[in-house]
């Protein structure tokens, strides 16, 4: 039984990091990690500027 819940704990992560939904905890352990000095963003404003950064500009391929 151990062996399916690594699994699906793994599959969960995984998931989450395709989606983009674990995108928040991931900046803030490369911010903890490089940036330790810096300010934080808020949930809200990281959001915002990974949204825009996301959608702005030419998305296509010709």
């Amino acid at each position: 039984m151990p062996m399916k819940n690594n699994f699906l704990i793994r599959a969960w992560r995984g998931l989450r990091r395709l989606s983009g939904d674990d995108a928040y905890e991931r900046y803030l352990a490369h911010h903890a990690e490089h940036h330790p000095d810096e300010p934080l963003l808020s949930r809200e404003e990281f959001f915002k500027q990974w949204q825009n950064s996301k959608w702005q500009g030419v998305k296509r391929c010709c």
